[in-house]
């Protein structure tokens, strides 16, 4: 599997995997207080913004390409800090990732994080979902080239 995780996921993956138990959410929670605002041209224009679907807390991503990569913007309520924070980690794991190296990215991962450990089944089917929709983003960017 390592393989086909970029290397600034595969870093991420492993700062998880070495905390225990609530060190897990407490990580997830830094990283919700490090995504950035949605830039100027999607906050005049959120319409812009897909919205993954399977998600209960309201996600909404958009992708845009940049010197060859794709850079990720999410839009998460701050009311929201553990689903907020794995849309950041993946926001700095995926950020100028290729589309192919994206699309490589297996949709279970985060297991290798532990997350299965602190977080609900329900929970990590949204996690799946939010990678899911970045990986249509990633195959619309290739469509578009």
């Amino acid at each position: 599997m390592d393989s086909a995780i970029p290397k600034a996921l595969k870093e991420i993956i492993d700062d998880f995997s070495w905390c225990e138990g609530q060190e897990k959410l407490e990580l997830l929670v830094q990283y919700a207080e490090s995504l950035p605002p949605l830039p100027e041209w999607l906050q005049d224009d959120q319409s812009k913004l897909v919205k993954v679907e399977e998600c209960m807390t309201p996600v909404f991503v958009q992708a845009e390409r940049q010197d060859g990569g794709l850079i990720f913007h999410f839009e998460v309520p701050a009311e929201s800090p553990l689903v907020r924070g794995y849309a950041a980690l993946m926001k700095q794991g995926l950020d100028h990732a290729t589309p192919e190296e994206i699309l490589k990215v297996p949709g279970d991962f985060f297991y290798s994080m532990g997350l299965q450990q602190v977080l609900s089944h329900q929970r990590l089917n949204g996690i799946a979902a939010i990678l899911a929709h970045m990986k249509q983003l990633a195959v619309k960017e290739m469509a578009s080239k």
